[in-house]
């Protein structure tokens, strides 16, 4: 067994039907960039009813169609905000409790001790999320995910990771394993991918591997290490049928 094997993103969606909301963070191969990739699925109508869309600080989903909108506790949230030097990206309103949280001088596991996994019983869709660091013309980057201990939900798993910028490698969490009825949550570690130095082809390797019933949207930003170019992409299924 390689520990040190890094896989190719494309190739693990394309082999999973519903692996759910993803975050995806590292360092393109020629070592210029930051990238970062985060996406949607959904099973239900309220849940595929999304787009994604630019704020001034990153973006936010909401509904494609508001006639359609059902509970939108679990489903509009800013997946991504920015703040000073740093890049924050989840699965949902836990975005906000990290912003407050920094902006007041804590750090990203301080505010995520206080939450936990969603109340979706029986999913108890985990909580995922990242917070990337520019410093010193390099970058670091955290993931986590809070998810259920026991089938009860009755109490919240909290796990941390931390990752130093390495050329060509990145790391990606997602919430579900795979398909199921409840689905069954993420077991393991962020998984070692490769990420490419150009963003429309990853881009649209991602979202063309991106199961097509249940892909929703996906939002892809690269960003220079001196901060000084950024660029976006957002693609929405909605607005392409």
């Amino acid at each position: 067994m390689n520990v040190y094997e890094i896989s190719d993103a494309a190739e693990l969606l394309a082999e999973n039907t519903y692996p759910g909301r993803g975050i995806m963070a590292g360092m393109t191969a020629d070592g210029k960039s930051c990238a970062i990739a985060y996406f949607i699925m959904g099973r239900s109508s309220n849940s595929r009813n999304r787009i994604f869309e630019y704020t001034d600080s990153g973006i936010i989903t909401k509904a494609f169609d508001p006639s359609k909108l059902e509970d939108p506790s679990l489903i509009i949230y800013a997946p991504v905000r920015m703040l000073d030097n740093k890049i924050i990206v989840t699965n949902g309103d836990q975005t906000d409790t990290i912003y407050d949280y920094l902006t007041n001088g804590k750090t990203f596991e301080d505010a995520l001790r206080t939450r936990e996994f969603e109340p979706d019983r029986p999913n108890f869709t985990p909580r995922i999320s990242s917070l990337v660091t520019f410093e010193n013309g390099s970058f670091n980057y955290k993931m986590s995910i809070l998810k259920s201990s026991d089938p009860e939900g009755s109490a919240c798993s909290r796990y941390f990771y931390e990752y130093p910028a390495v050329a060509g490698l990145g790391h990606f969490i997602h919430t579900y394993n795979c398909d199921g009825d409840p689905i069954p949550t993420f077991t393991g570690e962020p998984e070692r991918i490769v990420m490419s130095d150009d963003i429309d082809t990853f881009t649209d390797k991602l979202w063309n591997s991106l199961n097509d019933d249940n892909k929703i949207s996906l939002y892809v930003c690269y960003r220079s290490l001196d901060g000084q170019d950024m660029q976006t992409r957002i693609i929405n299924k909605h607005e392409q049928e």
